[in-house]
């Protein structure tokens, strides 16, 4: 059987010449580690036969990528700066999408924006600032005496009554350390140091509010760049994307600010409205802190409840149970229009993002850090996730 099989195979090239087929097999043996041997092997080490020259490359590499880095150290506030006016004219597009909805080009639509936005700025600084100013020295001022008013109120006592007589140590301790001017002096660095950061914010914004316009002014035509970066078939799917990201982000950036308007708007109407102290300080520190993605609002409510119950606990709780319900408002009704266009994020991603964020970049690194988690997520869904789909529909 063996013998019949062998047979039927077919003959080479020599056993047709009829030469012997042992010395072909030998031959054919011999070849096939010449050709394993000749195959070219990769050599991680090869650069080490010329020592001097290997070390030069990784010095200079190194001094190179030392210095990127100290470069990128030292341009830290111009990239914050540029993130920024991004960001900024990304908040102020979709109103400018929605006057050439109407018919209107995009440059008078950006002149129209900004210069609605500069009369608005203009006006609330002109009422704003002159009272924010005088309210500030009031506080800095009545500081001692509105520390022992609120020792001697009755929530202060029930305090005491409750939690020992501890509260009115640490009471007794803030009044004395704010009694002291140098110690005022202090908490801002000195005067100096005070006038300094007013001076470089004021410059920041300057800067960021010119950076905008440019960015406004050519966002179409940087999403074209954008997408001509990629290959040509992947083009269509970048542009779009590119898009629901640019949509989403300027969606919800405007959407928080508006937000936070009405938050100072309510605060200010109900400090005035209860005679609670300070009510444009107030009404400031709620638009700051309702920025804050997700807890904004209660940390708000927290914070503006405690302070009125050392004035006035009657007016401190009227506040409390209004703010309240005004919350559950803005969560069910308000939210859900200003917010129709962004993407949907999960509450622990939220605040994860607003924790990260606020911890590299302050308050302006928790606002940006939502959008940007929502653009990570639009990513993960629509190219990620599909490509991972494809590939167990391939192995099936």
């Amino acid at each position: 059987m063996t013998d019949a099989i062998e047979s039927a195979r077919p003959l080479s090239a020599d056993a047709a010449a009829g030469t012997d087929a042992a010395p072909a097999t030998v031959v054919e043996n011999e070849l096939i580690p010449a050709v394993i041997e000749d195959s070219p092997q990769p050599q991680i080490w090869a650069n080490l036969g010329r020592p001097f020259a290997t070390g030069l490359v990784l010095t200079i590499g190194g001094l190179v990528a030392f210095g990127l880095g100290v470069a990128f150290i030292n341009l830290t506030t111009i990239v914050f700066y540029i993130i920024m006016a991004l960001f900024f004219a990304l908040a102020l597009d979709p109103i400018v999408k929605r006057l050439e909805r109407h018919r209107i080009p995009r440059t008078w639509g950006i002149v129209i924006v900004y210069g609605i936005f500069g009369i608005l700025l203009l006006t609330a600084l002109w009422f704003l600032i002159p009272a924010l100013f005088t309210q500030i020295g009031l506080l800095v001022k009545n500081l001692p005496t509105i520390i022992s008013d609120a020792e001697a109120s009755s929530f202060a006592k029930w305090m005491q009554s409750t939690f020992g007589t501890q509260t009115g140590q640490i009471l007794d301790q803030i009044q004395t350390y704010f009694s002291n001017p140098s110690n005022l002096a202090s908490l801002g660095g000195g005067v100096v140091k005070l006038g300094v950061g007013i001076g470089l914010a004021i410059s920041g914004g300057l800067i960021i509010l010119v950076l905008s316009l440019y960015f406004l002014a050519g966002l179409p035509a940087m999403k074209v760049a954008f997408a001509q970066l990629t290959p040509a078939h992947s083009r269509p799917t970048v542009t779009s994307l590119t898009n629901q990201i640019t949509d989403s982000i300027g969606g919800y950036l405007t959407g928080m600010v508006i937000l936070a308007f009405f938050n100072s708007i309510v605060g200010l109407i109900l400090h005035l409205a209860l005679g609670l102290p300070f009510p444009f300080l107030m009404a400031v520190a709620a638009f700051l802190i309702t920025l804050i993605p997700l807890i904004g609002s209660v940390c708000y409510l927290i914070f503006a409840t405690v302070l009125a119950l050392f004035s006035n606990p009657t007016a401190a709780l009227i506040f409390g149970i209004v703010y309240l319900i005004y919350i559950q408002i803005e969560a069910y009704l308000l939210t859900p229009r200003v917010m129709n266009k962004t993407v949907s994020v999960p509450g622990a991603l939220v605040v994860i993002g607003a924790l990260v964020g606020g911890t590299l970049f302050g308050l302006l690194g928790a606002l940006v850090a939502i959008p940007v988690t929502a653009s990570i997520l639009l990513i993960i869904k629509q190219i990620f996730i599909p490509r991972q789909d494809a590939k167990v529909r391939t192995a099936r």
